[in-house]
């Protein structure tokens, strides 16, 4: 799986990294059990901080995706996170769309809770 960020986007790197990742789970880049770089060399391989990188695998530890072990590195869950991972990206871009007409947490969930409901 190819890591890629772009210092010039006004997103900040650890969040490129952990979208990356998600990108790469949810196309069937990185499956269950894989082994992500470990972070010292992506950090070395990105020219980042070894920090940057590991914020954004705690962002994706925060959402089930990866697992963080010491000595073991960063592997891919097992179970869904093909399906979980698409659903995070969706529902980021969702945040990103409200936030663009102004709308604040508590109507996002309004929403979605909406939408559920009609399901």
């Amino acid at each position: 799986m190819l890591i890629r960020v772009d210092p010039a986007r006004s997103t900040p790197l650890a969040d490129q990294i952990a979208a990356s990742v998600r990108r790469g789970i949810a196309e069937g880049s990185a499956g269950a059990g894989e082994r992500l770089p470990a972070a010292r060399q992506l950090a070395d391989s990105l020219g980042v901080s070894i920090h940057t990188v590991l914020a954004g695998y705690q962002q994706l530890r925060d959402e089930g995706l990866i697992e963080l072990r010491r000595g073991r590195g960063a592997i891919v869950c097992a179970g869904s996170p093909a399906g979980r991972a698409a659903v995070v990206e969706i529902a980021q871009q969702l945040v990103a769309a409200a936030r663009r007409i102004d709308l604040d947490d508590e109507e996002i969930i309004t929403m979605v809770r909406a939408a559920a409901a009609t399901r």
